[in-house]
């Protein structure tokens, strides 16, 4: 815990996503990106939706997808609130998951369009039959 780092907390609405020492933190705000360094003085920052992207302590950086949300500077300690952080990877699952249910979906959709016709079809049949049969009956 040396000089060149901060306490950083990074909080959503459903999780801590990250505690730890963090060297450098960047969050995307209204009109652009704010750096917080160590040191830096106390204060309040708005945080839009965005990337936000820290690097840790071992030097690895870490991206993250926020939702609007604020961060607090007060004694070389910054706590990110924000309502959603997700990892990179953690998105892609998301989307994948929304792409599979959305594919599933058209299926079903697809699937009960040709019951429809299947069953206009047999139909058709059923009233042609019926034609037919009262000109035999004649």
């Amino acid at each position: 815990m040396g000089n060149s780092t901060f306490g950083l907390k990074i909080l959503a609405s459903d999780r801590v996503f990250f505690e730890g020492r963090s060297s450098f933190i960047v969050v995307p705000q209204a009109d652009g990106e704010k750096a917080i360094m160590p040191h830096h003085e106390d204060m309040m920052l708005a945080i839009v939706p965005g990337e936000m992207r820290f690097q840790k302590e071992d030097g690895t950086w870490q991206k993250a997808a926020v939702s609007s949300g604020f961060a607090q500077i007060i004694n070389n300690r910054v706590t990110v609130l924000v309502l959603t952080a997700e990892k990179p990877e953690e998105i892609d699952v998301r989307r994948a998951k929304e792409a599979k249910e959305r594919a599933q979906e058209q299926l079903r959709q697809k699937q009960s369009q040709q019951q429809y016709y299947r069953t206009q079809a047999s139909l058709a049949r059923a009233m042609s039959r019926l034609r037919v049969s009262k000109n035999i009956n004649m």
